[in-house]
């Protein structure tokens, strides 16, 4: 069951409202806990079987318990027969870390035991699709998280229960409030709606904040003639270009004469600062993808909205909003970005510790 991007939140009757996690959505299913497989080809086709064993699959149905050892203390919690839709999380100084929870994804056993004890994730559910050997999915979402409020007061840490809330004004305010947690938005569900697997039938609304950035760079388009995607940075208060992040979202038509305006730019000698975040750095993630890029002279702005941060780089791509010819490019600076201030996840959460609390 997924959700389908909206400009607001729906107001009319019957709706229930619940904080965005930004983690990895998964289905924690009770069984057995054994020996996970170190190989994950293995693990995969172990947790396709039905041997008992206890599962934790991430939404395309990729394994994941072998990176979160550590979530195996609540896995041996659910009761069997039970199957709970949520978010692993990582959580550092209070706030969501997306790109600490996705180092814990790493191939090599001793660095998964080291990550699991130095950024230990946790679980927060937020919906029921199997109670106890009863397949719920059918069950009204009412039925679905009281059932699941139900079960949450047996659970202990790692296990947390989203808050809910039929209050469209309470999620306005948790829209504002809880952004600076890392919740990136609200997601509204239908009271009535029973459980959809694979179909967008929730609704999510998502923060959207507009910078002014300065064009450093670009990449040309795979078939060639044309830009794929420019990149685009912020200067640090030392006057380095720091990359934050690209904009690609262009027509074919756009693409090409983008192509021909930005050639006259093209600077060997420019770019992103040598002391400040650059492009095509390679990682775990980039595999044998192209990462090179061509460099501009720094004096092209493009403001750009865009609708989350990790740490100092946009988490995903950027929406190209217009040019702005009368913005110097050295006022372009990091100090743009908006910090929310408010409560942190275990506030939200409303940890007691080591218990989970009810919304």
């Amino acid at each position: 069951m997924e959700a389908r991007v909206r400009a607001s939140l729906p107001t009319d009757a019957g709706w229930a409202y619940e904080p965005k996690w930004d983690g990895f959505r998964a289905l924690a299913w009770a069984g057995r806990i054994d020996d996970v497989p170190s190989d994950p080809g293995a693990e995969r086709a172990h947790a396709g079987t039905a041997d008992g064993a206890a599962r934790l699959d991430s939404r395309s149905q990729r394994p994941l318990r072998r990176y979160f050892p550590e979530l195996d203390a609540g896995l041996a919690q659910l009761p069997p027969g039970t199957v709970v839709d949520g978010e692993v999380i990582v959580t550092i100084g209070g706030g969501l870390d997306f790109d600490a929870l996705q180092a814990r994804l790493h191939p090599a056993a001793s660095r998964v035991a080291r990550l699991a004890a130095e950024t230990p994730a946790a679980l927060v559910a937020f919906d029921l699709l199997a109670d106890r050997g009863a397949d719920v999915r059918e069950e009204p979402f009412a039925a679905r998280r009281e059932r699941l409020e139900e079960l949450a007061a047996t659970l202990t840490a790692p296990w947390h229960l989203t808050p809910s809330t039929r209050d469209p004004q309470v999620a306005r305010e948790w829209f504002e409030r809880f952004e600076s947690a890392g919740c990136d938005g609200i997601v509204a569900k239908r009271l009535d709606d029973a459980y959809h697997s694979g179909v967008r039938a929730m609704t999510k609304v998502k923060h959207r904040r507009h910078v002014a950035c300065v064009v450093g760079g670009y990449r040309e388009h795979k078939e060639g003639g044309r830009i794929g995607s420019l990149l685009l940075g912020l200067r640090t208060d030392g006057g380095d270009l720091h990359f934050i992040g690209h904009c690609s979202g262009f027509p074919d038509g756009e693409r090409a004469r983008l192509l021909t305006e930005l050639e006259p730019l093209i600077d060997r000698e420019a770019g992103f600062g040598a002391d400040a975040r650059q492009p095509g750095q390679e990682s775990r993630w980039t595999g044998d993808r192209d990462l090179s890029f061509v460099p501009l002279r720094p004096e092209r702005v493009a403001e750009v909205s865009y609708d989350q941060l990790t740490g100092d780089r946009f988490r995903h791509a950027t929406r190209f909003e217009r040019w702005r010819p009368d913005l110097d490019p050295a006022s372009c600076t990091l100090a743009q970005l908006e910090r929310p201030e408010g409560p942190t996840v275990e506030e939200i959460l409303g940890l007691d510790p080591g218990r989970i609390t009810r919304a």
